[in-house]
């Protein structure tokens, strides 16, 4: 597919296919993705885990809310992952290391990383290699929830314009936070650290050659969700501001740079050294780096009026507007950024701290009934013979905090209409409603404030391997949902901004629009409500915000008495059925 042979004077030969790479660098992993860019076909994948920690993640027993990871994991597991890919697609007709015409990199995020004067990771120093708070502080790392708290109290006080582009309130998992409790928990790493870059900043620094911090680029994706960048203000807070939390935060901010790119820009070619080592050509054009939830949204091709769900371990929630729309801001939300996701649009993201995270705590940490009755398919299997209420719980999903609409870490997950009659696989379907509660709130939250969710696309791998999770959101959400084609879109996402900084004149795409139309599209199979479990699950929603604003919105005073009696007459209800 995509190749045609052309008249080469002595004979024919096949054109070339062209192809471009991208790189999902994930929580516990990274992969390596090749794509054809005139049909989206995927020629080879491979991932890598990373070396360090559990399952990649350095953790620490005394503080669970702890998350690093080492920065030589990423380059380590980038040259297996690509090397593997490579030997994947040289399979396929007419593919050579030549065909790849530009590569993209997504990352999580927020994760930033201390660097030297040099822009080398304090990590990757024989000082600091086995310091954790030299390492980078991973995007689920809550241990800045005070430091947050602060950040918030101040702005609302001397900036209330930066919380209006935030949602509200500055979280935990973001840059500032980050930085200030590095400075009060570790200030030997702080004083070493020139300054901090985003994982998804420093990925295309390190290929291109340009991670001094003179010239490392900022993406606006990275800065304008987690680090309070905006136009508007000049880039990112202000010295002033910052100085008011500590003036060290100062020093920091006068590192960077009062400009950042979009993921149409590149942040150079690759090195002599990396093409070496990679098997690429020298001076492929590498796009500026983007959070991986994002690029999955242009992988699944997000436009105005589709709404992305990327469903994992956590949850992230997308939607673009036009920049030439009148855009309100929209309270709760993880930022109101121009060109985050895709160029010439606002981005909005939203989403859940625990998903996949909370179902796995249950199997993995509870072990409810042992490891043979309570996996992941035994439960799921007992937990589709149930009726929407026949359980008689409703749980929050706030295990790790709540990241849309409440942002704050310190709330906590909760299951109510326990009774000694219980079963582990009412619990579990129970957890899975709660999650799509969770994102109905979002939805709703979007539609407030005019972004009419017009279709909703789903990717990640629970959307892919587990239907009742489907239905059961779209019996919840009272909407039908699709599933991106793609297995893998945050990398087939990532591979899309390689196709457009190559370009049309090297056989990539001239923007986002055309790349969406060649290389993305949806399963044929649609998940539609079912109009009775409907019903059911709009009268348990209404319990579900009962509770979500009792515990969750301050100053709330409502009674949760009807609560228990109300699930229980549901369940009975159902169970009569």
């Amino acid at each position: 597919a995509g190749a045609r042979p052309v008249n080469a004077g002595k004979g024919e030969k096949t054109m070339a296919r062209k192809c471009a790479l991208g790189l999902d660098f994930g929580t516990n992993s990274v992969r390596a993705l090749i794509v054809d860019v005139a049909n989206g076909e995927e020629l080879g994948t491979a991932v890598h885990g990373y070396a360090h920690g559990q399952q990649g993640v350095i953790l620490d027993g005394r503080d669970p809310n702890l998350a690093r990871q080492h920065p030589q994991d990423y380059l380590d597991g980038m040259e297996r992952a690509v090397h593997e890919a490579l030997e994947q697609a040289r399979g396929q007709a007419d593919f050579t290391a030549e065909s790849i015409i530009g590569i993209g990199i997504d990352c999580t995020g927020s994760t930033p990383i201390p660097l030297n004067a040099d822009g080398r990771p304090l990590a990757l120093t024989e000082e600091f290699n086995d310091d954790p708070n030299a390492m980078a502080w991973l995007w689920k790392d809550h241990t800045a929830h005070a430091e947050a708290a602060e950040i918030t109290e101040l702005a609302a006080k001397l900036r209330p314009h930066y919380l209006a582009k935030c949602g509200g309130g500055y979280s935990s998992e973001w840059y500032w936070s980050k930085l200030l409790h590095c400075k009060r928990v570790a200030p030997r790493v702080f004083a070493a650290a020139h300054t901090w870059a985003e994982h998804t900043d420093w990925m295309p620094a390190v290929l291109t050659g340009t991670e001094h911090p003179s010239k490392l680029q900022r993406g606006i994706c990275a800065a304008g969700h987690k680090a309070m960048f905006n136009p508007g203000w000049g880039g990112y807070p202000d010295a002033e501001f910052l100085s008011a939390l500590d003036p060290e935060l100062a020093r920091v901010r006068a590192t960077l740079p009062d400009r950042a790119a979009n993921v149409s820009q590149a942040a150079g070619g690759l090195t002599a050294e990396w093409a070496m080592r990679l098997g690429l050509p020298a001076g492929t054009p590498v796009a500026i780096g983007a959070f991986d939830a994002h690029l999955g949204a242009v992988g699944s091709g997000i436009e105005p009026g589709v709404l992305v769900k990327i469903i994992g371990t956590s949850t992230c929630d997308m939607m673009v507007a036009p920049l030439s729309g009148d855009q309100r801001d929209i309270p709760g939300l993880c930022g109101i950024v121009p060109e985050s996701i895709l160029p010439g649009h606002f981005g909005f993201e939203a989403g859940q701290s625990a998903v996949g995270d909370i179902f796995n705590w249950f199997v993995n940490q509870i072990e409810p009934g042992g490891k043979a009755v309570g996996s992941h398919e035994e439960l799921t299997r007992l937990a589709e013979t149930l009726r929407p209420g026949e359980s008689g719980l409703l749980t929050l999903d706030w295990h790790n905090g709540n990241r849309t609409i409440l942002i704050d870490q310190r709330l906590t997950g909760l299951t109510l209409g326990l009774t000694l009659a219980t079963t582990p696989y009412e619990i579990y379907r129970s957890l899975i409603e709660a999650t799509a509660f969770g994102a109905r709130v979002i939805m709703e939250r979007f539609e407030e404030y005019g972004c009419k969710v017009e279709r909703v696309v789903n990717c990640g791998g629970i959307s892919a391997k587990n239907p009742l999770v489907m239905q059961i959101y779209a019996d919840v959400m009272g909407r039908p949902l699709e599933i991106s084609r793609s297995a893998q879109t945050c990398a087939l996402g990532a591979a899309m901004c390689g196709a457009v900084v190559a370009g049309q004149e090297a056989g990539g795409h001239a923007d986002f629009a055309a790349a969406a139309r060649a290389m993305t599209g949806v399963q044929p199979r649609k998940f539609t409500p079912i109009a009775e479990n409907q019903r059911v699950y709009d009268r348990l929603y209404k319990l579900y915000r009962q509770v979500h604003d009792a515990f969750g919105v301050k100053g709330r005073q409502e009674s949760l008495h009807n609560v228990m009696k109300d699930l229980l007459a549901i369940r009975d209800e159902m169970r009569a059925k």
